[in-house]
């Protein structure tokens, strides 16, 4: 009888985790990463086999070289020789050799992103040296579940940030709840890619540390993260295993925002989390803690939050958001700017900041359904996000203007072209993660729908009503708007296709008034099944949806025109007027000196109603690599000026690239909003 109890309770206990997995809070499920096979060769099969073959190679030999792993190794020593003779003695003066407190998630974030690539390309060599690294890792961890280097490798003398205890500064600049939240994005990564449950143990013990040590109560630290993410983090996790103090943890990092020792805009802790309606502060704290806030109303029903975080997501895409889908407006504080402040030469846009958009977005559909807040999404991700990464995945931008003279020194280390990493490595370690985790935003499903959300070459096996459907997408998009949905497989028998219908082929390039093309083009959508012609009838949510018994072997055909737009802004930008910017498709286009050096670029009129021409264009990288995009050119007036000082004007063909592809061959002039009235040229 005792047995039999055991083995009932076991089973209790993971029916519960289980059903945790299954249900995230969210009306609609993400299709995880897991289950989508991005075809080689793809456009983003392209940029995941960069980040495997390139990108995360190089952050794990950054992070040999650059101390990382040693500060791990230094932490475990001094776990196993505590008061050591060396902790007196330049050698272990922390804040001599360790940059950065959260120099730690360097290491989480180029793990989680290796783990993305190992479900995609199964490798032992790469699974091995994770194991080896988590050794490392897991070395540095206290007795009570802490782990931080920063403190540990000389508890008495830590890192000047830290504080003379734990989380005395955490509210300013110690980042241990920082470290946490992309240690456990890492470990539930790492656990969905591999079943391995060695990185989750090890984050489990830290977060369950942080439960013991940081809330409320009489001998509890109250205070919030300086930095966020650790808030989304928990509420993932909480999802993994099903247990209810980590989403606890989670609200009470967002419940007393606000309330804590510190108040400001930058952190977003001027107010409590429920009262603030406009996005301001640090653009990538902000986009995290947005995100943390979507999961938190969904987990919890809270429609507070709901209501808050829906006022802050509008207010972004109506006041703050720029045409390449990336935020934050000042470098002054990497920070989001006041309504309609977007200027183009000094914009900051930081990779991370788009990243965190994306999440953002994702999560806005999960709760809500609407395809708009795709239609952002991948108007971030093929603008403000993969900009930040060469397309051979070596060289990074940290912030992303939308115009350039080639000497206004944008990045972090005050350069004007790509770098091969920086000292602060957030934006090149946090590209390691995302773009191998690409896969897990293409599809949804919501009880017996089937979401199409995004447009790439991939294999994906997918559960609607709990039966497997295998769908084939076979697609050259971006470049084209041809895409075909292959039914592979279908024990499902009858559900809901919704194919998402984005704005840009219909009429609008965001969800706002923000921006609004400007000519007189009038693109199509048209849909097959089989051959034959289905109505292209969008619902309010902005999906064309094909409900029907389907079988093996069917076939949909989608077909988006791809007509060169133009867009202009609202008046209330007063950086953007009399200019206007070029998109096809989804990608925005940007003007390059190097394309256009027979003029000034920035002296250059773009006409009143434009004619494009699109071409093929192959582009040398810094490296013996090339790559190729569609270009586009126009013509129009460059003026310049005779020795006499009167302006002259002729006729000059300006040729176009997509925004991502700018600055691989250098540093030049580069303009996303081309003037068309002669008071915005040169008005910088």
């Amino acid at each position: 009888m005792k047995r039999l109890t055991i083995v009932l309770i076991g089973l209790a206990v993971m029916l519960n985790v289980q059903g945790q997995k299954r249900n995230n809070g969210y009306p609609i499920t993400q299709v995880p990463f897991t289950a989508v096979k991005v075809t080689p060769g793809s456009f983003w099969g392209d940029r995941i086999r960069a980040a495997r073959e390139v990108t995360i190679p190089l952050a794990f030999s950054k992070c040999e070289t650059t101390h990382r792993y040693e500060n791990f190794n230094m932490a475990a020593y001094t776990l196993q020789h505590p008061g050591h003779e060396g902790l007196n003695t330049p050698k272990w003066d922390v804040s001599k050799f360790m940059g950065f407190s959260f120099d730690d998630t360097d290491v989480y974030k180029t793990i989680e992103g290796a783990s993305y690539v190992l479900q995609t390309y199964p490798d032992k060599k790469l699974k091995a040296y994770i194991d080896s690294v988590l050794d490392i890792v897991g070395a540095a961890q206290e007795p009570d579940g802490y782990l931080y280097t920063a403190r540990t490798i000389n508890p008495e003398h830590p890192h000047h940030w830290a504080g003379k205890k734990r989380w005395e500064t955490e509210d300013f600049l110690s980042h241990e709840l920082y470290n946490l939240g992309h240690m456990v994005d890492a470990a539930c990564a790492h656990y969905q890619a591999t079943g391995s449950s060695k990185f989750l143990n090890i984050a489990k013990r830290y977060a369950d540390c942080v439960i013991r040590e940081v809330g409320p109560n009489t001998g509890q630290a109250c205070i919030v993260p300086g930095h966020q993410i650790a808030e989304m983090a928990l509420a993932r996790l909480y999802v993994l295993t099903g247990e209810q103090k980590y989403l606890d943890e989670a609200k009470f990092l967002l419940d007393y925002r606000g309330k804590t020792g510190r108040k400001d805009i930058y952190s977003q802790s001027d107010k409590p989390v429920v009262e603030q309606k406009e996005a301001w502060g640090h653009a990538v704290r902000a986009g995290y803690m947005y995100a943390g806030m979507a999961d938190v109303a969904a987990l919890t029903g809270d429609q507070d939050y709901l209501k808050a975080i829906d006022a802050i997501c509008d207010n972004i895409i109506s006041c703050k958001y720029y045409i390449t889908g990336g935020v934050g407006a000042r470098h002054e504080g990497e920070a989001f700017g006041a309504n309609y402040e977007l200027p183009n030469l000094t914009s900051y846009n930081e990779t991370c900041a788009a990243i965190s958009m994306v999440y953002l977005f994702h999560r806005m559909f999960l709760l809500h359904g609407d395809a708009k807040y795709i239609d952002c999404l991948e108007r971030t991700l093929y603008n403000g996000v993969i900009s930040g990464m060469s397309v051979d995945g070596g060289r990074f931008f940290y912030p992303n203007p939308l115009a350039s003279d080639g000497r206004y020194a944008f990045n972090a280390d005050n350069t004007v072209e790509r770098q091969p990493w920086f000292g602060c490595a957030c934006c090149p370690s946090n590209l390691c993660r995302f773009i191998p985790s690409f896969p897990g935003y293409v599809y949804a499903v919501k009880d017996r729908s089937l979401y199409v959300n995004l447009f790439t070459g991939n294999t994906a096996t997918v559960k609607v009503g709990g039966k497997d459907v295998v769908l084939e997408q076979v697609t050259n998009y971006p470049w084209d708007g041809d895409i075909t949905l292959n039914v592979k497989k279908n024990q499902a028998n009858q559900f809901a296709l919704k194919i998402r219908i984005p704005e840009w082929a219909t009429g609008k390039p965001v969800p706002s008034d923000l921006y609004h093309y400007s000519d007189d083009v009038l693109p199509s959508v048209s849909c097959k099944v089989n051959g034959d012609v289905v109505a292209v009838n969008t619902t309010d949510d902005g999906y064309l949806t094909i409900d029907r018994r389907w079988k093996k072997g069917d076939v949909v055909s989608i077909h988006f025109d791809m007509p060169v737009r133009t867009v202009k802004a609202s008046r209330r930008v007063a950086d953007n007027r009399g200019r206007v910017a070029v998109e096809r498709g989804p990608l925005v286009y940007c003007a390059e000196g190097v394309d256009n050096d027979s003029f000034d670029l920035f002296n250059f009129l773009m006409p009143r109603q434009p004619r494009f021409t699109v071409t093929d264009c192959q582009i040398s990288t810094n490296t013996p690599m090339t790559f190729s995009v569609k270009a586009i050119e126009v013509n129009g007036q460059a003026l310049q000026q005779d020795e006499q000082g009167e302006v002259q004007v002729r006729k000059a063909t300006l040729t176009m690239i997509p925004y991502y592809a700018w600055n691989h061959r250098g540093p030049g002039l580069m303009e996303v909003w081309m003037p068309q009235t002669i008071s915005a040229v040169g008005n910088y």
